[in-house]
């Protein structure tokens, strides 16, 4: 089973939803603003993914651009972040799907058919 963390408001998050149920494929949906994954969860996430840090970021969120991340992020340390990330679901890229052996950050389908299949 994967969980998908998302927002019910986001238009990239219905998109992924709709490619899973079209497949098929079964999920756990968690809000991503109110059940968001604590730092500890978050690094687990990270390290799985094989991703930069940065890819968990909502870089076009505005909460991203209201703290002014794009110039704060690069002097920050990982843990810095991973802490940034957990205080907020609206700074985590979405929808943030997490399985036993993948993680990934955003929708593209290219990737997902990679990982999941169709």
């Amino acid at each position: 089973m994967i969980t998908v963390y998302c927002y019910d408001r986001c238009t990239t998050c219905k998109k992924a939803l709709k490619w899973l149920d079209d497949r098929g494929i079964e999920y756990a949906k968690k809000d991503i603003k109110t059940e968001h994954p604590d730092d500890i969860s978050l690094k687990k996430m990270h390290v799985r993914s094989g991703l930069p840090l940065k890819r968990f970021f909502n870089t076009s969120g505005l909460l991203y651009k209201e703290l002014q991340l794009s110039k704060k992020l690069p002097t920050m340390s990982d843990e810095e972040q991973y802490k940034l990330l957990a205080s907020d679901g609206m700074l985590v890229k979405r929808p943030l799907v997490v399985a036993d052996g993948f993680v990934l950050t955003g929708f593209k389908e290219q990737e997902w058919q990679k990982f999941l299949g169709e």
